[in-house]
Order: structure tokens, then C-alpha cells, then sequence
């Protein structure tokens, strides 16, 4: 996202640089041939060229070690506001959450720099990790809290994805008309229906005739996993198949549920290259999204956008008034499924297997509403009105 909003500000007569990590987490080695990286000061920093765009990162590793991972976390933060006070004309600097500490840099080197800074919520923290069960200090929940509300009233601007997540943070702000909702988006260039000639990674094996209910992205707590253990015992003799693509600290669980089930319906996959993505969703003849009751406030799965752009209709699990609901409710482009989670979720594939022309309605659904409402050029042009406002 990040990537096509750089390119978009350049295209609209901005000049940007990117300050980010190191490739560290699902690194793809056929990216890093085409943007090499050099390294610069014995490998203190190191800087690439995105698409004429200047890219400088800054070393973080993913260690095993919680002390060397704390350690790289707060190197990185240090160092790059260091470096980040190198940058001349500095008129704004736009960053993501999470997490909150790269707000706060953000924020006081913008002040430093005479710049303004803009604050685009993803995901809202502290909430989440209060909700996941990973923060239970109240000192530290108190200290995070006081944190973010620094960050909302300082910033020139705050953005965020969602009304159900403006409505939960906007008491949070001393001056409201600081926050905007400027939603994700998606490159419908790039993801769009394709009719034949699928381009897909040789391991992904499309031979198989079997109605394929694919996931792909982050195997983590942030989906709920049960439903789909259960749908596949109870699908075990029916004409389906679920392929889970992607990489995650909840993948090893899932690769022990299927082993010790014996299921022989779900295959899991490593993260595939962002260019198969495209032939990868429409791959599927049903696309299937759960989310961890815990944490359905906090967070929006902007696949669905690439997946509503490739027009194929989608499964959904998910709370009422959660930002995920809140986008789809009426739009007739998926089975949302709200309570009953395991047996609805199995009825829902049901009745969308055995239903072609429903599944070819949904899909058409949700590919007429995203092109109009949410392509990159209709977002991206919000981004720039934010800024020339400022």
C-alpha cells in the first residue's frame, strides 16, 4: 500500500523519500534482485531505488532472542530518527500504526524539521494487544494510552480506515476535526478479474477440479482458525478443498490441528510473489476471511479489497459493528456470518459450492462497488487533497 501511495504522491508533483527497515520478515528473494540494496557506512544504514523513488533502510532483524529483538527494535527507532534529522525541506512525514512508537518519531521529527505530520491508523493500539491478552500491566496499558493521546493531538493529521474506527477513537482527540477517514485501497490494474490463462506458482498444483476456498496472508492470532479445522472434518468427504497461503506465528498450531486430525483438505502454502497474487485470487472459486472475536474492533483485512477488485465472492466471519461488517453490510458480495460461527460457516460453503451462478453474482457484486469507490487513483487523490489542505 505504502509502495502505491509513495508512487502516486510523485505522480501529483511530490518528491518523497521512503526511511524504513531491512526486508526481515517473509522476504522474497526474486523483490530483493529487482530493488538491491547497498549497504553504506559498514552497514549502518543501507539505500535502494524504488521506481526513481530514494529508499533508505535502516538494519532490524527478526531474532529468536527476545533481548536481541527488543534491542533491534529500539536501534531501529533511534537510529532512524538520527538519520531522519539528516533530511532537508521537510514539508511532511506520513507514517502507519502499528506501532505507536513509530508515530511518536514520526511526530517530534516532523516539530524538529518544521514539517507537518500525518498519522494513519491501521490498527488501533493499545487496544489490541489489551484485547489478544498480551498486555495486562495496567501501568504500562496507562502509560500506552496517555502515549497514543500525545500522538492524536500533536499530529497535523490523523487518518483512519474505517467509521466504526473513527467512532472508537474520536473521543480520544482534544481537537476531533484533526481525524480523517481515508480508506485502504486497491490497484485495479493489477487485481482484476482474469477469465483464463492463470499465471500461478507451480507449487499451488491448479489441476484439481475440486471448489477451492482459498486464504492468503498472515496466519496469525488475528483470524480465528477453528472454524476452519471444523469445516474441514465436516467437509472431508465433500468436493471441496481449502488452500491456505501465507506465513505466521499461528502456522505451526495449524500444521498440528491438521496432522493430528488427519485432514487431507487443507493445504498449506509459503507466501507467494505479489505478481502471482492477482492470478492467486482468482484462483479461488470462494475466498474465506474469520476473525478472532478478541480482536474484530481493531482491525481491517484490506485483501478484501483485492479479492471484491478479482471479483470473487468471499465468506465471512466477523462480529456486528466491527469495521469489517460495517464495509460489507449491504453490499451483497459475500456470506457474512455473525454467530454460529463453526456449523454457519460450514453452511455457507454449501450453499456457495453447489451455487455457481450465486457465487459468479457476489463476485460481479463486490467488483462493481470496489472499482468505483476504491480504486488507488480515487484514494491516493484523498491523500493529496489532506496534504495540500495542510
Amino acid at each position: 500500500m505504502y509502495n502505491d501511495i509513495a508512487l502516486g504522491l510523485v505522480e501529483n508533483g511530490f518528491e518523497c523519500i521512503v526511511l524504513t527497515t531491512t526486508p526481515h520478515y517473509n522476504v522474497i528473494e526474486s523483490e530483493l534482485i529487482k530493488q538491491p540494496i547497498k549497504k553504506k557506512l559498514f552497514g549502518l544504514y543501507s539505500v535502494s531505488s524504488f521506481k526513481g523513488i530514494t529508499v533508505y533502510h535502516i538494519p532490524l532483524k527478526k531474532y529468536r532472542s527476545t533481548l536481541l529483538r527488543i534491542f533491534s527494535f529500539i536501534y531501529w527507532h533511534l537510529f532512524s530518527f538520527i538519520f531522519g534529522l539528516t533530511f532537508r525541506n521537510l514539508s511532511f512525514v506520513l507514517s502507519p500504526s502499528p506501532p505507536l512508537s513509530i508515530g511518536f518519531v514520526s511526530l517530534i521529527l516532523a516539530k524538529l524539521k518544521g514539517a507537518k505530520s500525518i498519522y494513519n491508523v491501521q490498527e488501533i493500539y493499545p487496544d489490541l494487544l489489551i484485547n489478544q491478552g498480551s498486555l495486562k500491566s495496567a501501568f504500562i496499558i496507562g502509560l500506552l494510552k496517555k502515549f497514543e493521546k500525545y500522538i492524536y493531538d500533536n499530529s497535523s493529521a490523523v487518518t483512519t480506515i474505517d467509521q466504526v474506527f473513527y467512532s472508537q477513537i474520536s473521543s480520544r482527540f482534544k481537537d476531533v476535526e484533526r481525524l480523517h477517514i481515508i480508506p485502504n485501497f486497491v490497484d485495479t490494474a493489477l487485481y482484476r478479474p482474469i477469465k483464463s490463462n492463470l499465471e500461478v506458482p507451480a507449487i499451488l498444483d491448479p489441476v484439481s477440479d475440486k471448489i477451492k476456498l482459498i486464504y492468503a496472508g498472515n496466519i496469525g492470532f488475528f483470524q480465528d482458525w477453528e472454524p476452519i479445522i471444523y469445516a474441514s472434518e465436516e467437509l472431508k468427504h465433500e468436493n471441496v478443498e481449502f488452500l491456505i497461503i501465507g506465513e505466521g506465528v499461528q502456522k505451526k498450531y495449524l500444521e498440528k490441528m491438521i496432522f493430528d486430525k488427519g485432514l487431507t483438505n487443507i493445504k498449506i502454502y509459503p507466501y507467494q510473489n505479489r505478481n502471482f497474487m492477482p492470478s492467486i485470487n482468482n484462483l479461488a472459486d470462494i475466498h474465506f476471511i474469520i476473525i478472532n472475536q478478541e480482536m474484530e474492533q481493531e482491525g481491517f483485512p484490506s485483501k478484501v479489497y483485492t479479492i471484491m477488485a478479482c471479483a470473487k465472492p468471499m465468506i465471512i466471519v466477523t462480529g456486528k459493528k466491527t469495521p469489517l461488517y460495517n464495509f460489507l453490510n449491504g453490499k451483497n458480495c459475500a456470506e457474512i456470518i455473525t454467530e454460529n460461527r463453526n456449523q454457519e460457516f460450514v453452511n455457507a460453503i454449501k450453499k456457495l459450492a453447489r451455487d455457481q451462478h450465486l457465487r459468479i453474482q457476489l463476485g460481479n457484486n463486490g467488483y462493481n462497488y470496489i472499482k468505483d469507490s476504491y480504486s488507488k487513483e480515487a484514494i491516493i487523490s484523498k491523500y493529496v487533497n489532506l496534504l495540500n489542505s495542510l
